[in-house]
């Protein structure tokens, strides 16, 4: 019963038998092979859209290197509260953007409202002296297990447009997030106004294998030199290439994250019939938040379950109470939610 986090999965079986068969023979190095190629052109079909891609091994690097391709003195992004960029990657923008600031922004469930950014906005008119706000980042599905609707994204980034700042998405769960709207990926991104992606593939089935997808070149510079002196390049690019083929292609990475979805719905279900938890929020995507008894999670524990306590101020809990964080991946089996539901009654 592994509910730690997607990251814990292996790989798919489209994803190896790929990484096999790249490994037949010899290529070009550096993303001069045939098949880096062919899967820029993938993603460019997916979008619907001419696009440019710049692989990376993490998905911190495509957050940090993207955004600071942005960077210029006393520049600023504007983020969620709980923003991965803000919360989980050590200075990793500020660092790679020589010294741009975060500023984080009031949420609800992972989401930060139309008001907040206009009030945050407001708050760095031209010629003040505290900074230049230069983007926004939006996270799709957010840290919450929540997901943007391409109606809020385009608000969202037409507000933030309006003022001059690109918009840039963190998409490490953006299968999740087309796969729960519905929408396509077009329309939750560029056709949004959403200018530049960080596209994850590691936590729905790929192994190291991300991406900087970007819809408005002109805004974004310098990312080859950026991404060489992060040390993202990679000599054999074709095996992040042959990743990306096998999940892209024939909608694999959807139907992915579709499972995955599914079974944090399962999940959902149960725990909304149970008598001794309760849901902390509703999601959408693959993240789902619990009260649960200590004694519970101790004894789910002690059956091998894995699971994360995540911080409650405000939630009202009761010294034998913890809020814990539930992440089904596109391994989670039908079985194990259930497996773990009988254990919480």
């Amino acid at each position: 019963m592994n509910f730690a986090s997607d990251n814990w999965a292996g790989a798919t079986p489209e994803v190896m038998a790929a990484l096999v068969k790249a490994n037949d023979g010899a290529a070009p190095a550096y993303g001069s092979d045939a098949l880096t190629r062919r899967v820029t052109g993938l993603f460019s079909e997916v979008f619907e859209k001419e696009v440019e891609v710049w692989f990376t091994a993490t998905g911190t690097g495509s957050n940090s290197l993207g955004l600071a391709a942005l960077s210029r003195p006393g520049g600023l992004v504007l983020c969620s509260s709980e923003a991965h960029i803000h919360s989980d990657e050590w200075g990793a923008t500020e660092f790679q953007s020589g010294g741009m600031k975060l500023v984080t922004m009031p949420q609800v469930a992972g989401r930060v409202s139309a008001e907040a950014l206009r009030q945050t906005l407001s708050r760095f008119p031209e010629g003040n002296r505290f900074g230049v706000p230069v983007a926004l980042s939006l996270t799709n599905a957010t840290e919450c297990g929540t997901v943007y609707a391409p109606a809020a994204v385009a608000e969202l980034a037409g507000l933030a447009r309006a003022q001059g700042l690109a918009v840039h998405m963190d998409g490490a769960r953006f299968g999740n997030a087309v796969a729960a709207t519905g929408a396509k990926p077009a329309e939750l991104t560029w056709k949004s106004g959403v200018d530049f992606l960080s596209f994850g593939g590691t936590k729905n089935g790929c192994w190291a294998a991300e991406a900087i997808v970007v819809f408005s070149p002109d805004k974004l510079s310098d990312l080859a030199a950026r991404r060489q002196r992060a040390g993202h390049t990679f000599s054999k690019s074709r095996f992040v290439a042959a990743q990306f083929e096998a999940y892209l292609t024939g909608g694999n990475w959807l139907r992915w994250a579709g499972q995955a979805n599914a079974r944090a719905e399962q999940l959902r279900v149960g725990l909304r019939a149970s008598s001794q938890a309760r849901l902390g929020w509703g999601s959408e995507a693959n993240e789902v938040f619990a009260v649960l008894p200590r004694e519970t999670i101790a004894r789910i524990r002690l059956a091998g379950g894995t699971l994360y306590e995540w911080p409650a101020e405000g939630m009202g809990l009761t010294a034998d109470e913890d809020l814990v964080r539930l992440v089904t991946s596109w391994a989670t089996s039908p079985d194990e939610v259930a497996r773990f539901l009988a254990m919480v009654g």
